[in-house]
This record gives structure tokens, C-alpha cells and sequence, in this order.
């Protein structure tokens, strides 16, 4: 009060005392400590066991002769502990260096600091993973935590190059240096590695380590410029000792030089939080006020404030993911009806879900959606429904929730979009794709959250969802802050969402298209594996493109021609020509949009826009139907093969958003809008994407090639089986049960029918591929999996005037240096003799022109045991010159087994299990000797029996796979038919081949 004298704060003996602490010590510290624990760690290990950690699984001394970082710090005592103790001593230095660059970094302008300090925070954990846990604790998570430790390192270092204060030119020129070469360097060290894991080429190992250290010194010298900031900010630690805690004070002091004077402006960062008023910079705070408990929980919350801004772009995010999960998950679910059916059947009404957004246009459920309890309130009921209905067994009901999820799902989203008066929402839709996208190619080609999966079959249904409650959490608690023609927009919305799913929702859809099969022992094209994640960066490219280039660039009919010649030679062209055209138009795609969803957005007209946007897609999902379907839906004539008509038609939907020379421009379609920090947070995870994706590939490349389950018997297990599209008999995904029986019955050549997945047995089991006529083609899927190098193959689509087309796959494989033909084949159905006969004639034609050389036909024929022309059975064998692998078995209708020029020796019938509705044929074979011609076998020659006993082991079938419906088997499959395996003696064995 006035006039009453203001109480001393301290007694005069009790002055505080000031420790003065120069923030560029702790950042020589840092890098002193760093340097010292991999110095010490490398000099140890090359004086105490040089050899041990210069050794590695391919090579030792003298071939490989310096070590990685690894084996150097992970191996051995004492270098390993000595290492780990240095790095616990510099975590200190490294938290307060992240916390410290921060203060320096920080602005109201940008929410770009507060978002490297989280990633900083997690780089620095992630550090701690990979030093501690060591490739000999834990290989798999030693190289997680690296992989992720490296991807941080790319927002961490060009964020730290652009937040550079613009005062510190010397800090920022070094910085871009050894960003740019860190970055540079990661290219040759993929390349030694893969020479080294792949081509196991000694020496290789050698040369990858000197990069790997490399890597290590650059980033060590990176954080060390943070000496520099500090240096010239003038950045002190004062910290305040006093025995009267009312005196004690700790202060930052950043000090920099004032135009025109050699006086010193000083700020101060207190414990107090950081209000609106402090984030302004204030020239000089003084007056502090005394730290309470409760004022430093308060500063260190405060100091993630500018890093919601980056958690809620991440949150979006994520959430527009879970909308391409849950909205391709119907396609997926209603697909198990479409395939038991073969006919409209009444289920396909689920997609009438998809008009929905139709509701959007009831005022007052639009103004609820508007709000943060709706928004929530339906993307919470939609992914909890979505997601959550893996648990259901019933496909049946499944369906029903995910139907319901769609309606909920496209409700709030297509309020979300109309909302939008940028290209926000267009930019979080590109990024939740290529997200899927990446999901996909890491996931085996399957989107881990989709309902269809569970734990068995490779889901992460739970991860996802506890995911998704952390997302809608942070979206519940964020804080708030501060008319042109609809028909156009729309349509060109429809037409962009059938377009995403269906080339660009999985990164090896493109290259189905294009791909033709292998010569002279190489593929002829891209490998889906392999090459996969060249998709994944071309839709990055893409959808950055918006956030660089003017608007009117990608609105121009110079940019329409672009992505219409991209088409043109993706659906003209196969191999690598056709290959390059689908990467240009994901490029062009991808590109369009944050555009096409800014145009779409009308908040007055929501309905009426959105109900004629997926009205169309509705359209394009029935025609592209069609064009593959047409046998067995009404009109289905009229579309047959014609895939280049539905493409000319989503092009012209599409051009209705660009300017053309008599459009009139409007500022609303000439400029699409994007806030400069979700443009530079997108460019980040973009790359984070494309790296995950090319780290990804080189994580599942196969370090050997496939080889023989028997090497050096001259045995082939050859199977057959129609899978039913590579889904269960409960509608999940039955990949990894068709992965389990194909390894457990040592399967060499395998036919896989009504599906071209082959992913997880190619990964897991190693196994040469051929697709068969891509979904270009319009037919089966169909692909064959070899133990064997495939020479070269050729695709056929067989004979069909009237019903669905047939697919055949024709491959020459090299089995023990002798060249067998493998046939893979699905025939039509029995609705359509005529299709069947001409189908069978050309099969003959093309298993008899290799007379005599060894043919396995694996086929789906539909037709009974021995029946006459013009049944498929006679011209097979007859026409074809081959035998049947067992004349006597009489029970059969769909598949069946051909062969000529080898010895049979086995023959079984596996029981379905759940995987499909289709047994597991499979025939054991052995090559004859090179240069014998095994032919004119007799009938009684080839029908002799034998027990198991009278044979090696080597031809035993797996014992766990006898039993019956009530108990035996394995996994619900067991030998059926006959119950057991039927065996043969090879009649003449002075022709067996002995490797």
C-alpha cells in the first residue's frame, strides 16, 4: 500500500550467489563427450579383439580389415561398457543442448521450434535405444531404433538449417554442408550394404563401415555448431545460490548487440509460463517473480506450446489414414460376398452407404458436424466401428458395421471438407494416402488396420485404435483458433477418389499393370518388392508439388496434357515404359489434390456436392466392375475390356477443374491456398515417407536367393491351388495360412488361382514370382512361385467368345539344369462349353509344341476325370502329350495335374481347411538325368505303388498332416480323399537324375 515500506527480500549476510555458466560450454561438452565414447569405443576394440569385430557372417580378416559401428560398440568388454558409460555422460549435455537451441530458435511466427525440439527429444531417446540395446540383444530393434534415429535426422537437420537465426551466417553456411553431406552419403552406404547383405561380396562390409562412421562424425559435428548460436547470442546460465529460497533465481540471459551501438539489449527467459504477452520478446524483463512448484510445471509444459501446432498437423494426419482405411475397407468386405456368389447377389447395395454425405446437406445436422463435439463425436463413432469390427467372426455382420462406420465416416469428413477455404483438406488427404500406401508396402501388400485382418492374419487392429484414441484426444482438446459453382468440383472429386483406390491405394498396383513376365532369366519389368516404394516417392513428388509451385501451374492444359500422355503410356505400355508412365501419372495425380478439395468445398451446398461426388465414384467402382465381371452381370457386354472407356472418363471429370482458355477466372480457381506451416510440415513427413519406404524395401530384400527345399535329389514338389482371392472362409485375409502349408509341404513350384498375392510367401519362404496377365487384362489373377529360376515366361489369355477371359501363365523353369515347362491356368466355367473348348485347345497347343521336353500343367479345368470332346479332359491329354498324375482318381472337377517327361513319384489331396472353398493339389516329381528323354512310359510303369517305407525319406510327405475332420491335421487341413499320400516307385531308377 502507499506509504508502507516494501519489506527487504533478503538479510544482508544472505546475498544470492551467481554462477555464470556459457551455454557453448555445454555444447563443447556435448561433442567432446561424443567424440571421446566412439574414439575410445573404436581404439579398444582394434587393440583388444581386431579380428572378432572385423568379422561378420559373409567375411573376416584379411577380406574385411575395419569394423562397423556396431560390432564396435556392442559387442565386447570392455569398449562396450566403457562406450555406453561416455553416452549416459552426454545424454545431459544432449537434452539441455535440444532445450537450450530451442530458447535460442523460438518465435511467435512459426510453430518450426517447437516442433524440432520434440523431434530432438525423440531423436535423443532414440540414440539411447540403439547404443543400448545392441544388435546382439535384439538385431531387429537395434536396427528400428537406428532406422528411426536416421529418419530424425531429416527434419532435425534441414529444420535446423532453415531455423538458423538469420544473424548466424556462419552457424547456418556449416550446417548446410554437413546436413548435405550426411545425406549424401547414405546413397553409397545403402550400396555397400546391399552388396554386403544381398551379394554377399566379400569386403563390401569394410567399405560400408567407413560411410557408417562417417555418417557418425557428420552428425556429431552438427550438433556441435550449436556452439557457434550460442556464442554469438551471448546464451548464459545464471544460476542463483542463496540459503533464503525467496532470493534463489535461475535465469537464461540471451545477449545480442543493438544496431548502431556497442550497449547490450538483454532478455530473459523466467520459470514463470510463457503467456501470449511474453512470446513477443520483450527488449528487457526484469522484476522476476520467485519459481513456485507449480510456475515450473507451468514453464516446462510452456515450452511444447509451439509444438501442439505440429502434434495436431501429425493428429490430422493419421486420422486422414484411418479414412482411407475404413472407406477402402468396404470394398474389401464386400468383396468375400461378390467372390462365393459369381453374381449380383444383393450385398452390393453396401455401396449405396457411400452417398451419405447427402445427409450433410440438413442444416442442422451440418451445424452440429461444424462443431468440435461433432467432429469428434463422429470420427470417434466411425473408427470405433470401422476398426473395431476385426473382433467380429461374422462376415456378415462385419459388413453391417463397417457399412455404418462409411455413413458416419463420410458424413464428418465431407463436412470437414466443405469447410475448408484452403488446401488444407486436399494436402491431409494426399498425405493420409501415401501413409496407406506405406502401410501397405511394409504390411505385405495389406492394410494392417483393415478389418479383414486380425493378429493371426497380420493385423494391428489394436495398435491402430489405441493410435486413433490418441489422435481424436488430441483433436477434442485442441485449441481453437481464429462462392463459386459446386457441379465441376464435385464431379471431379468423385472421379480423383476412384482414381486414388484404385491405382495408388497399394504401391504394386501400377506395376501389376505393366508387368509381362522374365527373359533369359531376368525380369522383364519392375518387381512389386522391389520397386514398390518408386511409387510411394512419386506420389510424395506429387503432392509437394502443391506447396512449391504457383497454382496456376497445375491448373493449366499444359498440365492436363501432361498427366493425359502419363495415362496414355501407362495403359499402351508394359514393362519399365509402362512402369515410368504410371509413376508420371501418381505424380499428376497426387498433384491435383489439395486443388480438386479446395474447389469441391461449399459449405451452404454440402449435401448436393458431396452426394454427387461419391455418386460418381459409386459410378466408376460399377463400371470398372463391369469391364472384368461383364459375364456375370446384367449389360455387362457393353463395358467388356473396355478399361481405356473408364479412364477417358475419369480424365474428362477430372479436366473440369482446369483452366481452360474460355473459362472464366474467379480468384477461387486460380489460387489454391496453403498455410506455410502445414506446406513445410507436409514437405517433412513427405520425405520421412519416401526414406521409410526405400528403408522398408531394403529391410524385407531377401539376403539369398530361393533355393530347392531337396538341392541335390532331383526332386520338385509342384501344388496347385485356387485360393479364392486370397480370402478366408470367414472373410480375413488367409495370406499367411496359404504361407504356413506351403512351407510346411516344402512346395518347389507353386500355382496360386483367383489371386495374384504373393508377398508374404515371397518374403518369408523365398521364392522367384511371376504375376499373371495384370487387372489391365481384365481376368483371373494367377501367379506362380518358384524355387527355380525362371528362364523366361509368357503370359496368354486364353480363347473366351462369351464368358469371363481366362488367364495362363507359360514359364520355363531351370530345375537341376534341366528346362521344365510349368503351366498355371484358369479356365472358365462350365456355363460356357464352347469358351472351355477353345480355351483347352490352346492349352494342348502350347504344352505340345515343348514336345518332348518335361511340362507340369497346374490348371483349374471344371471338367470330370476322362471325360470325351468337348470337354476340357481329353484335349488336355490327349492334344497336350501328357499324363494325368493319377487316371484312377475319380473324384475330381476343378483342379487338375499334367504332366510329361518326369518321373511322378508322389500324388495328395490336402484338405481346404478355412482358407478357401478348394483343395490343395500337390504332385511330387523327379528330373531325369540330363540328357535322357523320359518318354513312351507305359500306363503300368506309371501306376505301380509303393509304401513310404520302400522309399528315401526324402519323398515322406509331413507325418502332422494325418487325420480326419475329427482330429489329426494341422491347422484344420489334413490328406483327404484318400487319407493319405499315394506313393511310386520310380520303375527305372538308372535315369534319376543324382546331383
Amino acid at each position: 500500500m502507499a506509504g508502507r515500506k516494501q519489506p527487504p527480500t533478503s538479510a544482508p549476510g544472505m546475498k544470492a550467489q551467481r554462477l555464470v555458466i556459457n551455454a557453448s560450454h555445454i555444447a563443447v561438452t556435448h561433442t567432446y563427450l561424443a567424440l571421446a565414447a566412439f574414439g575410445l569405443a573404436l581404439f579398444l576394440g582394434c587393440a583388444l579383439h581386431y579380428e572378432k569385430i572385423v568379422k561378420n557372417g559373409v567375411a573376416g580378416y584379411p577380406d574385411e580389415w575395419f569394423p562397423s559401428v556396431s560390432a564396435t560398440i556392442g559387442d565386447w568388454y570392455p569398449e562396450r561398457n566403457i562406450f555406453q558409460i561416455l553416452i549416459a555422460l552426454t545424454s545431459g549435455p544432449r537434452f539441455a543442448l535440444v532445450s537450450l537451441q530451442y530458447f535460442v530458435r523460438r518465435s511467435p511466427s512459426t510453430s518450426w521450434p517447437g516442433f524440432l525440439f520434440a523431434v530432438g527429444i525423440i531423436r535423443t531417446l532414440m540414440c539411447g535405444g540403439w547404443v543400448y540395446i545392441t544388435s546382439n540383444d535384439d538385431h531387429d530393434m537395434h536396427d528400428l531404433l537406428m532406422i528411426t534415429y536416421i529418419l530424425c535426422n531429416v527434419p532435425w537437420m534441414w529444420g535446423g538449417v532453415l531455423c538458423t537465426p538469420f544473424g548466424h551466417v556462419k552457424a547456418r553456411q556449416q550446417r548446410r554442408y554437413l546436413a548435405t553431406g550426411f545425406f549424401v552419403l547414405i546413397i553409397p552406404m545403402i550400396y555397400f550394404f546391399v552388396q554386403h547383405k544381398i551379394y554377399r561380396i566379400p569386403g563390401a562390409y569394410t567399405r560400408y563401415s567407413f560411410f557408417e562412421w562417417s555418417l557418425i562424425l557428420l552428425d556429431v559435428l552438427f550438433d556441435s555448431i550449436t556452439e557457434l548460436d550460442f556464442k554469438t547470442s551471448n546464451l548464459q546460465i545464471v544460476l542463483s545460490v542463496s540459503l533464503d529460497a525467496k532470493v534463489g533465481r535461475d535465469d537464461i540471459s540471451h545477449s545480442a548487440p543493438s544496431k548502431g551501438s556497442d550497449s547490450v539489449t538483454e532478455t530473459k527467459l523466467e520459470g514463470s509460463a510463457a503467456s501470449s504477452e511474453t512470446k513477443q520478446m520483450a527488449s528487457h524483463v526484469s522484476g522476476a517473480v520467485p519459481r513456485t512448484f507449480f510456475q515450473k510445471i507451468q514453464a516446462a509444459l510452456t515450452l511444447s506450446l509451439d509444438a501442439r501446432a505440429a502434434i495436431g498437423f501429425i493428429s490430422d494426419v493419421y486420422l486422414s489414414y484411418l479414412f482411407w482405411s475404413i472407406f477402402t475397407s468396404l470394398i474389401t468386405t464386400l468383396f468375400y460376398f461378390s467372390v462365393w456368389q459369381l453374381a449380383l447377389s444383393g450385398s452390393e447395395l453396401s455401396l449405396l452407404c457411400l452417398l451419405s454425405p447427402a445427409l450433410s446437406g440438413i442444416r442442422p445436422l451440418r451445424t452440429w458436424a461444424l462443431t468440435r463435439s461433432g467432429r469428434v463425436t463422429l470420427k470417434a463413432v466411425a473408427i470405433l466401428t470401422g476398426l473395431g469390427s476385426y473382433i467380429l467372426n461374422s462376415p456378415m455382420r462385419r459388413l453391417f458395421m463397417v457399412n455404418f462406420a462409411n455413413v458416419v465416416l463420410l458424413i464428418g469428413q465431407t463436412v470437414d471438407w466443405s469447410a475448408g477455404k484452403d488446401g488444407y483438406q486436399g494436402l491431409l488427404l494426399g498425405l493420409g494416402l501415401v501413409l496407406l500406401s506405406l502401410a501397405k508396402h511394409a504390411n505385405h501388400s495389406t492394410n494392417p488396420v483393415w478389418p479383414m485382418l486380425n493378429e493371426q492374419s497380420g493385423g494391428y487392429n489394436k495398435t491402430g485404435l489405441f493410435l486413433a484414441l490418441c489422435a481424436l484426444y488430441e483433436l477434442a482438446t485442441r485449441p481453437k483458433v481464429t462462392s463459386h459453382g459446386w457441379l465441376a468440383g464435385s464431379i471431379a472429386l468423385g472421379s480423383m477418389i476412384f482414381t486414388l483406390h484404385c491405382f495408388f491405394i497399394d504401391p504394386s498396383t501400377i506395376i501389376a499393370w505393366s508387368w509381362t513376365g522374365y527373359k533369359n532369366s531376368q525380369p522383364k519389368g519392375p518387381l512389386p518388392h522391389l520397386h514398390g516404394s518408386l511409387t510411394l516417392i512419386a506420389q510424395a513428388i506429387g503432392l509437394a508439388m502443391p506447396t512449391i509451385l504457383p497454382a496456376y501451374w497445375l491448373s493449366s492444359p499444359l498440365w492436363f496434357s501432361y498427366g493425359c500422355a502419363s495415362a496414355f503410356m501407362m495403359y499402351r505400355f508394359r514393362d519399365w515404359t509402362g512402369f515410368v508412365g504410371g509413376l508420371n501419372l501418381a505424380v499428376f495425380v497426387m498433384s491435383l489434390l489439395p486443388r480438386i478439395i479446395q474447389q469441391s468445398a461449399q459449405p451452404t451446398k454440402a449435401g448436393r456436392t458431396y452426394f454427387t461426388a461419391f455418386f460418381v465414384t459409386v459410378l466408376f467402382y460399377l463400371a470398372d466392375v463391369w469391364t472384368v465381371a461383364y459375364a456375370f452381370v446384367p449389360g455387362g457386354p457393353y463395358l467388356r475390356e473396355r478399361s481405356d472407356l473408364v479412364l477417358i472418363t475419369q480424365f474428362v471429370a477430372t479436366s473440369l477443374i482446369f483452366e481452360w482458355p474460355s473459362r472464366k477466372r474467379t480468384a477461387a480457381n486460380t489460387i489454391v491456398h496453403m498455410p506455410s506451416s502445414a506446406s513445410s510440415l507436409a514437405r517433412c513427413l513427405l520425405t520421412l515417407f519416401s526414406l521409410s519406404a526405400v528403408l522398408v524395401t531394403i529391410y524385407r530384400w531377401t539376403p539369398v536367393g530361393p533355393r530347392p527345399y531337396k538341392s541335390g535329389t532331383g526332386i520338385i514338389n509342384a501344388g496347385i491351388w485356387t485360393v479364392h482371392f486370397g480370402i478366408d472362409n470367414i472373410g480375413h485375409d488367409s495370406q499367411r495360412l496359404i504361407r504356413d502349408i506351403i512351407r510346411d509341404m516344402e512346395l518347389d513350384v507353386v500355382g496360386l488361382l483367383e489371386t495374384d498375392l504373393h508377398v508374404i510367401a515371397l518374403q518369408d519362404l523365398g521364392y522367384y514370382v511371376d504375376l499373371g496377365p495384370g487387372p489391365n487384362m481384365h481376368t483371373w489373377g494367377a501367379a506362380l512361385l518358384s524355387k527355380f529360376p525362371i528362364v523366361h515366361s509368357q503370359h496368354h489369355l486364353l480363347p473366351s467368345p462369351h464368358g469371363e477371359l481366362a488367364p495362363a501363365i507359360e514359364a520355363v523353369l531351370d530345375v537341376y539344369g534341366t528346362e521344365v515347362t510349368v503351366v498355371v491356368s484358369h479356365n472358365g466355367q462350365e456355363q460356357d462349353p464352347l469358351d472351355r473348348e477353345l480355351q483347352s485347345m490352346d492349352l494342348a497347343r502350347i504344352m505340345a509344341k515343348s514336345y518332348p521336353q518335361p511340362v507340369i500343367f497346374l490348371g483349374y479345368v471344371v471338367t470330370k476325370p476322362h471325360a470325351g470332346r468337348p470337354a476340357p479332359y481329353e484335349i488336355l491329354v490327349h492334344d497336350g502329350i501328357v499324363h494325368d498324375i493319377d487316371p484312377q482318381d475319380w473324384d475330381r472337377w476343378c483342379e487338375y495335374i499334367l504332366y510329361r517327361g518326369l518321373y511322378r513319384t508322389a500324388y495328395a489331396r490336402v484338405s481346404r481347411g478355412i482358407v478357401t472353398d478348394t483343395e490343395l493339389q500337390i504332385g511330387q516329381f523327379v528330373v531325369p538325368r540330363h540328357g535322357f528323354q523320359l518318354v513312351n512310359q507305359t500306363l503300368e510303369d506309371r501306376m505301380l505303388r509303393a509304401w513310404k517305407e520302400d522309399l528315401p525319406e526324402d519323398h515322406w510327405f509331413p507325418m502332422e498332416y494325418y487325420g480326419n475332420e475329427d482330429e489329426g491335421g494341422m491347422n484344420g487341413h489334413f490328406y483327404h480323399v484318400f487319407n493319405t499320400v499315394r506313393l511310386h516307385p520310380v520303375a527305372d531308377t538308372s535315369h534319376i537324375l543324382i546331383l
